[in-house]
C-alpha cells in the first residue's frame, strides 16, 4: 500500500486575506487558486521546501463552519511547520509580529515554539532534533 496525506483543508473567511497571509507572513508558495464559481476557489498553499503536504483554504460557508475558523483542532496545536532553521524562522515570523503564545522551547523532539495564525488556529514551529 501507498498512501500520503496530499491536502488538509483550512476554513478562512476570504481567499485574498489568507492568500497574502500565507504567502507573505509564513512565505509559503502559492500553488494553485482557480475559480470554480462566483464565490468558490480551489486555492492550494505550501511551505517552500521538500515537503509534499499542501493546505486547501477553503472559505466558509454557512454559519456552522463561520464558527470554525480559527478553531479546527478545539484549541489545540493544530499544524506543524518544519524548519531547518528554527531561530531564522522564529525571529521573522516576530518581526511580522505573529503571535507566539508559547515561547521558544528545546524538546525531545527538537526546538519549538507555538504561534497563532491570522485566524487563531495554533502552529508549532519546530527544528527537529537530527537523529
Amino acid at each position: 500500500m501507498n498512501q500520503k496525506l496530499a491536502l488538509i483543508a483550512l476554513i478562512i473567511d476570504e481567499y485574498d486575506k489568507a492568500i497574502k497571509y500565507y504567502t507573505e507572513v509564513l512565505s509559503f508558495e502559492l500553488l494553485e487558486d482557480t475559480r470554480l464559481s462566483e464565490t468558490k476557489r480551489w486555492v492550494v498553499v505550501r511551505p517552500r521546501g521538500n515537503g509534499n503536504c499542501s493546505i486547501l483554504l477553503a472559505r466558509a460557508v454557512g454559519e456552522v463552519q463561520e464558527k470554525s475558523i480559527g478553531n479546527q483542532s478545539g484549541g489545540r496545536v493544530f499544524l506543524f511547520l518544519h524548519t531547518d532553521n528554527f531561530h531564522r524562522d522564529f525571529d521573522r515570523l516576530s518581526n511580522l509580529h505573529v503571535e507566539f503564545v508559547r515561547p521558544p522551547a528545546v524538546e525531545d523532539h527538537g526546538k519549538v515554539a507555538v504561534f497563532k495564525d491570522a485566524y487563531g488556529n495554533l502552529w508549532d514551529l519546530i527544528e527537529p532534533l537530527e537523529k
